[in-house]
């Protein structure tokens, strides 16, 4: 493991190691520092999905308030360090302030910008207005314009395939995806299941904060979302009624200050008044003078069933039978790479011819039609459920797999089609899923 200071360095280095490996990832994993399980799970994350992982350390100056805690924000480099060795990263980047905000922006040696307002005369990321004037974005109007600004400029240096943020921050999670689809920027923004301590309470650097007392008094955080949770698994879908249910729960501890108790949808962060599809049930609560944060997705469908693995073992006929008998949609994913196979063919281009691909693969809207006995493959309303089981298509298939765009274009029709079932595919780009139909 490596540890650089600079950027100039880091970018180096990323060239070598890309030289080496031309065809590896690069997963990276940008942190506030002072590394916990929650944090270590992201990089095992990135581990597992990467050839290559970057893990910042940088307490970014930009998302900390006038009157919030950045003087006395942990900082741990060497033990995070540590950390970061055992858990198998390549690289740490941890700049100070001046390299990566520019040295003019200190009006003296030791003075520190508090917040974006610090500098109006440098490029800042603004996400939208309607992702951050609620939640915790009216408690700190100028906390995810640094996010961004920062997050935006520690992409541009890695450059990674994909970025990894916990669901713990969800509403900077939903912003940071609108910043990368908006910016149509080429990396990949995953998303990792919150970390809880066994009472349910939600890792965070600010937990070392509360004392004993007052961690048993922060478990409420969790035990309201949950309580919130059992009224929506009654079939209530109403948000005021969720939204009692927390507040109620919240009210047995007194010495909670609640910030607020919101249900939203999960993507655009706006209020929703029923939970449709999903809601993101999100709670914000001062235990003294310490902020803390928790939330859970509410989805109102049930969950996707997927199967991965090598070809020929079988993970077909499996499915088949699985979605028989529990009454689910079979939608073969093996299908729709032989049917982009099957188009680049008879356009008779060539399959070597990446950029020619992409531009096919992602104009192309391929249909999968359950029948009877058997699933019926259109592409661009051509029925071709005959024509990709065909020994040429079969022997081709493969290349256009091995194709980044490609998989690139079908995982994205293939969330599509998660989401008209209720569903939305996270994770692998290959496999068969099961998605649950609409009654």
């Amino acid at each position: 493991m490596r540890l650089f200071t600079t950027i100039t360095a880091l970018r180096c280095d990323l060239t070598v190691r890309k030289a080496q490996r031309p065809d590896g990832t690069v997963g990276f994993v940008p942190t506030l520092g002072n590394l916990h399980l929650g944090h270590l799970s992201l990089i095992r994350r990135a581990k597992l999905d990467n050839d290559i992982v970057v893990v910042s350390v940088f307490v970014n100056p930009l998302q900390f308030g006038p009157q919030e805690d950045f003087k006395q924000y942990p900082r741990t480099l060497e033990q995070d360090l540590k950390r970061c060795e055992e858990t198998g990263v390549d690289v740490v980047f941890s700049p100070a302030p001046e390299i990566l905000l520019g040295s003019s922006l200190l009006s003296s040696p030791t003075a520190t910008p508090t917040s974006t307002l610090d500098l109006p005369t440098r490029t800042q990321v603004i996400p939208p207005q309607s992702m951050t004037d609620r939640l915790c974005g009216s408690a700190r109007p100028g906390h995810f314009p640094g996010v961004t600004t920062i997050v935006a400029k520690l992409l541009n240096i890695v450059r990674p395939n994909r970025v990894y943020f916990g669901q713990k921050d969800a509403q900077q999670l939903a912003i940071i995806r609108r910043m990368v689809a908006d910016l149509d920027w080429p990396v990949e923004v995953i998303a990792c299941p919150i970390v809880r301590e066994t009472s349910g309470l939600a890792l965070s650097s600010r937990n070392r904060y509360l004392s004993p007392e007052q961690r048993q008094q922060a478990e409420a955080l969790y035990r309201s979302l949950v309580r919130g949770e059992q009224i929506f698994n009654q079939g209530i879908l109403s948000a005021a009624a969720i939204k009692q249910a927390v507040w109620s729960e919240l009210s047995n501890v007194s010495v909670l200050k609640v910030d607020y108790v919101e249900l939203v949808d999960p993507e655009t962060l706006k209020p929703i008044q029923n939970i449709e599809e999903a809601g993101l049930l999100a709670v914000a609560a001062y235990i003294g003078s310490t902020r803390l944060i928790d939330n859970i997705v509410l989805r109102n469908r049930r969950p996707i069933l997927a199967i991965d693995g090598p070809a020929g073992a079988g993970k077909s006929t499996v499915t088949r039978r699985l979605s028989e008998a529990l009454g689910l949609m079979y939608l073969d994913t093996g299908a729709m790479y032989r049917a982009v196979t099957w188009l680049a063919m008879q356009s008779q281009v060539a399959l070597q011819d990446e950029p020619a691909i992409a531009e096919l693969v992602h104009q192309c809207q391929i249909d999968l039609v359950p029948q009877q006995d058997t699933l019926q493959v259109l592409i661009n309303q051509q029925d071709v459920t005959e024509g990709i089981r065909s020994p040429e298509v079969t022997a081709n298939v493969s290349t256009l797999a091995a194709q980044p765009a490609v998989r690139q274009a079908l995982v994205k029709q293939q969330q599509s089609y998660g989401r008209k079932g209720g569903i939305v595919a996270e994770g692998r780009d290959i496999g068969t899923y099961v998605f649950p139909m609409r009654n």
